[in-house]
């Protein structure tokens, strides 16, 4: 128990840095998003999902929107693998930064590339992820008998 404890805080500036930049990434698309004086005429839900406010239109009885369930599946986990792949690129940044305040300590410099190496096969497993996604989607689509396919 009390290894698990100093692993902790060994770790307390990535740790913290960590959850700063996570809790950046929840709350300020939330401000950004808060409607102030009605300037706002383009709600992101209804251009990027097709999800309106329930009877705000004359289409959508229920206010589910009229988007196809494979482009919302799709889009859902675009947006997934997008946040993976910039968690990845965080790993190679701070495998980068502690390595160059390493100082020629080769045990740092040795944890360091080992987090860039980490970092790069995320990003490679995620793009290859994608990748078969897309894939899988078009194959599906072609055959049920879709012909047109949004740009991913």
């Amino acid at each position: 128990m009390t290894k698990t404890i100093v692993r902790f805080a060994k770790y307390r500036t990535t740790l913290m840095l960590a959850a700063a930049v996570l809790m950046s990434l929840v709350f300020v698309p939330m401000m950004a998003s808060a409607e102030g004086d009605g300037l706002v005429q383009d709600n992101p839900a209804e251009t990027e999902f097709g999800l309106t406010k329930y009877g705000a239109d004359s289409t959508s009885s229920i206010g589910l929107g009229d988007r196809a369930l494979d482009d919302a599946v799709v889009g859902l986990i675009n947006v997934l693998l997008g946040f993976l792949g910039l968690i990845a690129v965080i790993i190679i940044l701070i495998g980068g930064f502690r390595w160059m305040t390493a100082g020629g300590n080769e045990d740092k410099v040795g944890e360091a590339r080992k987090t860039i190496f980490a970092g790069i096969i995320g990003l490679a497993i995620i793009l290859f992820a994608w990748g078969i996604t897309i894939f899988v989607v078009q194959q599906l689509g072609k055959a049920s008998g879709v012909t047109e396919f949004q740009s991913y």
